[in-house]
């Protein structure tokens, strides 16, 4: 007897198989606009075909079988009434997809299209989850809070300068990949960074974001299993993604790292994220995303807060540092120094930064002249880091720490 599917089953296909179904059809029409329609014209199918079929035992095959031979049908009806559009995406039409061995690197031309350094970050962004995460327009608009028509139009530019641009749908070439690639990685992190702590609105976590910037990170790890890197950014988002169960208290509130009820970490997550970790050490190639994972492996060690190796974490931020030289990585290392070295000498560092709209400098600031004792200082510190979060849960924890002075 047949399985019937319900209007829940489609939409899980939808979200696991949206972003391979795109990236086929777009190599196959030569047009986003034109791929995107198809895929959803095909997954309209499913939701009529299937409750009384069942999910095909090819669900992918089927939905790009389906988009492919309906597309080009409607582009001859159009093509006959002088549509030029429809007319240059028949000329376009490539031989029968690909095998599924095949449509990983599909997504990966697609992925590359979609970070080209030619787009602006945030259309990178908008991109890069609409194409390959089939988020629709309003979730999108809903995770960057702005308004749907805005989100809208930004999609739309930046598929028109994908097209007047003739930006290639294909992987760079091998001599241009590490600066292309960094950009790809740069995207996933940003929507895994916004995710992890949202820069604005009432929820600290957007987890929808973190899954799916986990779910590219694999993608990027399997189809580019030899970029360290890529590895590296996958055990960082992993890492960070197993302190989540322990991040929020149970009124909602913020609980800081050393605060966190270390058993309610995700042990499966940090064994994988260790483990990439483990095989970057072995390439002896490392990058700023795998000093990142390094030290989040180091505190993913220890089993309390008391336990940190503090000094192992300073010698990473030592490394990251000569790698990112950025305000915020000295920011962070003085966090560390803080640990070893004490909060004196950790704020001259802090205090040498230039980051005077940064909340967390603030905040840093305001937990070191805290423990100094100067607490004058720090309640105006915890003011200004109040006043610069846009994020209510953080901005509630900076509260009540001044509360508390």
């Amino acid at each position: 007897m047949t399985q019937r599917a319900s209007a829940a089953d489609v939409e899980r296909v939808f979200r696991e198989e949206y972003g391979r179904a795109v990236a086929v059809l777009t190599r196959v029409f030569g047009d986003l606009d034109v791929a995107e329609e198809a895929v959803q014209d095909a997954f309209a199918a499913a939701l009529r075909t299937w409750p009384g079929t069942g999910v095909p035992p090819a669900p992918a095959g089927w939905l790009i079988t389906t988009a492919r031979n309906r597309t080009i049908d409607r582009l001859r009806r159009e093509a006959s009434r002088q549509d030029r559009h429809a007319q240059a995406a028949l000329l376009h039409v490539q031989d029968e997809p690909p095998e599924e061995g095949l449509v990983r690197d599909e997504r990966l031309r697609l992925l590359f299209t979609c970070c080209h350094p030619a787009l602006g970050m945030s259309a990178r962004v908008a991109l890069t989850l609409r194409l390959l995460g089939g988020l629709t327009t309003a979730e999108l608009a809903r995770a960057f809070l702005v308004p749907e028509p805005t989100m809208a139009q930004r999609i739309v530019r930046a598929k028109a300068k994908i097209r007047d641009a003739r930006i290639p749908y294909r992987v760079p070439a091998e001599a241009d990949l590490p600066e292309r690639l960094s950009g790809v990685l740069a995207v996933v992190y940003l929507v895994f960074t916004e995710g992890h702590t949202a820069s604005e609105g009432e929820r600290l976590v957007r987890e929808d974001l973190c899954a799916e910037a986990i779910r590219l990170g694999r993608l990027l790890a399997r189809l580019m299993p030899d970029e360290p890197e890529v590895l590296g950014l996958l055990a960082l988002m992993l890492l960070g993604e197993s302190r989540r169960p322990a991040r929020l208290g149970p009124n909602g509130e913020l609980v800081l790292l050393a605060e966190q009820d270390r058993g309610r970490w995700d042990r499966a997550l940090i064994a994988e994220g260790q483990s990439l970790v483990r095989r970057c050490l072995r390439r002896d190639r490392p990058g700023p995303y795998q000093l990142q994972a390094a030290i989040n492996a180091v505190h993913s060690d220890a089993p309390t807060a008391e336990a940190t190796d503090w000094r192992q974490i300073v010698l990473l931020y030592d490394q990251l540092l000569a790698l990112s030289p950025t305000p915020v990585v000295a920011l962070n290392r003085a966090v560390a120094v803080a640990e070893v070295d004490g909060p004196a000498v950790a704020l001259e560092q802090v205090d040498e930064l230039d980051l005077p709209r940064y909340h967390l400098f603030h905040a840093i600031r305001a937990d070191l002249l805290r423990r100094l004792g100067r607490m004058a200082e720090a309640a105006a510190a915890y003011e200004t880091a109040a006043e610069y979060t846009a994020n209510d849960t953080e901005r509630a924890l900076l509260r009540r720490r001044l509360a508390e002075l």
